[in-house]
């Protein structure tokens, strides 16, 4: 938008300097045919036809330079107005490189904390695992406690049955 904006007003330019010289060539020409028109009223021998041709072709010459300036004007609003939207074309822009990086910074955040949440669920793994196996290990001590507990029981009961022997 900005390119195409710039090009514009690049033509615009153009075209206005075109016109600023047909402008001026008309103001040249109307500034010549005034003095052939003061040299046509000072001949005594003018006729009235070549008096109205004349001011005739006076009259053309003003209304083309009243044209020419409407033109000029309207080639110079729409240059104001283009002026206008390329600084609010700029301020947008400012306005999405700043959010931008603020876009950026806050990805950053959040792949950090990303991570973050990575490690703790690994960790907890690690702790899942841990306490299974704690849990596992706790099964089998108590097993050998039993089986422990079950030969001393026997062992009591073979010492007993010795000793009332004896």
């Amino acid at each position: 938008d900005r390119d195409t904006d710039k090009k514009r007003i690049e033509e615009l330019l153009e075209e206005n300097m075109v016109l600023e010289i047909a402008q001026k060539q008309s103001m040249n020409e109307s500034a010549h045919l005034g003095w052939e028109l003061e040299q046509l009223s000072k001949s005594t021998d003018l006729a009235d036809s070549e008096k109205s041709f004349v001011f005739e072709l006076n009259e053309c010459a003003s209304s083309r330079i009243l044209k020419l300036e409407k033109d000029n004007q309207s080639l110079q609003n729409t240059i104001q107005e283009l002026r206008d939207a390329s600084l609010t074309s700029r301020e947008s822009s400012l306005k999405f490189v700043e959010l931008e990086k603020e876009n950026q910074q806050l990805s950053k955040k959040i792949e950090k904390l990303q991570n973050q949440i990575e490690k703790e669920k690994q960790s907890n793994q690690d702790l899942e695992t841990l306490s299974e196996e704690l849990i596992k290990d706790k099964e089998q001590l108590q097993v050998i406690m039993e089986t422990l507990k079950a030969d001393k029981d026997r062992q009591i009961k073979d010492l007993k049955q010795e000793n009332d022997h004896l």
